[in-house]
């Protein structure tokens, strides 16, 4: 038996733990791929490599004043968004830098790996959907939830190979669906699968990491991938895959931006800036979309034309953290539960702060879409 399954046996024969959870929790990031079946899964050998040691992570920093000695360690977008142009632009390293500030952007291959991160002390914002929050509460870390965004749905979709005989979800039966565990996608399989009121195991679930679910796609190793922008409109556009469905009418659930408890204590100046400007990107994306597009497109293989399509998926600016916003963050958290994949009861409620903390540095203009 490998090493890896030897270590991930014994703690499957132990009491789940905190200690153990985080252990679970971290592990499962490491092994690629596995099934899911009526709720329980088996791990099959294929190694992540994406944590922020093992990945050697990119950063860029703006030039700060000497006396700098407080780093900012931002998710650097994957999505092409208007994170992506608050990193481009630099207002943030210039609004930071008076502080104190540097500002790093570093990269992950998705949610769980930047969660883990943000545990582990090597990330401070993440941005992610619903679900790896959930996760990472479930291992006993310490979320803090900072800012939502809009459901976008249009964004993320299920793949099929160009010429696959797939037309419909339920002709996947028994067919490989991947996508990374506890990201968007799986929780969008989930919502598609009890749309059409069949079971989990209905499909063959192959947890990968989108680089590496990327190329299992592109060869033909799957047969089906639940993934988001980017990723869609490259497929299409090099006619590796095409959209069966996307997630316009199976999403309920939203991003969050996060921060660990003692990143929010220690700098809640940063935060409040962070959030600011992230506004402004927001709004400058909505207002600029072919000056958006020409910013971002040396950062992909996509052309300004067709990212600007790609940008028409999405609507922009913050949104508050509201009781409705908790309540459904709960519910995600009760499926997770009730389908065995996290090995705790969560109260999401524990990650998210007073409504008077929130309005301490929340920009107004968020705060106020919300009366």
């Amino acid at each position: 038996m490998q090493n890896w399954q030897k270590k991930l046996a014994f703690w499957q024969r132990k009491p789940i733990t905190r200690r153990a959870s985080l252990f679970i929790f971290g592990y499962s990031l490491v092994v690629s791929t596995s099934l899911l079946s009526c709720g329980t899964q088996t791990n099959q050998t294929q190694s992540q490599t994406n944590s922020p040691a093992s990945s050697n992570p990119t950063s860029s920093t703006a030039s700060t004043p000497t006396s700098t000695n407080k780093v900012v360690r931002i998710v650097r977008s994957k999505q092409l968004t208007a994170l992506a142009v608050l990193e481009k632009q630099g207002t943030l390293s210039e609004k930071l830098a008076p502080l104190g500030y540097k500002v790093e952007w570093l990269e992950f291959a998705a949610g769980p790996q930047q969660l883990e991160a943000l545990n582990t002390g090597n990330l401070d914002i993440a941005s992610t959907a619903e679900s790896p929050p959930i996760f990472i509460q479930a291992a006993g870390a310490p979320l803090v939830y900072l800012a939502t965004t809009p459901k976008n749905g249009r964004a993320i979709s299920l793949l099929v190979p160009t010429n696959s005989p797939v037309k419909n979800f339920t002709d996947l039966k028994g067919k490989k669906v991947a996508f990374q565990k506890a990201s968007i996608g799986h929780y969008l399989l989930v919502k598609a699968i009890e749309k059409e009121g069949l079971k989990l195991n209905y499909v063959e679930s192959v947890f990968l990491p989108p680089p590496d679910a990327n190329v299992a796609f592109s060869q033909g190793k799957v047969d089906a991938w639940f993934i988001w922008e980017p990723f869609v409109t490259r497929a299409v556009q090099k006619n590796v895959g095409r959209v069966l469905l996307d997630g316009s009418e199976l999403r309920d659930t939203r991003n969050f931006y996060t921060t660990n408890r003692q990143f929010y204590k220690a700098h809640p100046e940063a935060i409040k800036i962070f959030l600011e400007e992230l506004q402004k990107a927001e709004n400058w994306s909505k207002n600029n979309p072919q000056e958006m597009a020409q910013m971002l497109a040396p950062v992909t293989q996509l052309d300004a034309p067709t990212l600007e399509e790609m940008h028409k998926k999405y609507e922009w600016g913050l949104q508050p953290i509201t009781e409705e916003v908790i309540s459904k963050q709960q519910e995600v958290a009760n499926k997770w539960y009730n389908l065995g994949l996290i090995p705790k009861q969560v109260n999401v409620r524990e990650g998210f702060l007073s409504s008077q903390e929130y309005a301490e540095f929340t920009p107004k203009e968020v705060l106020a879409s919300q009366q």
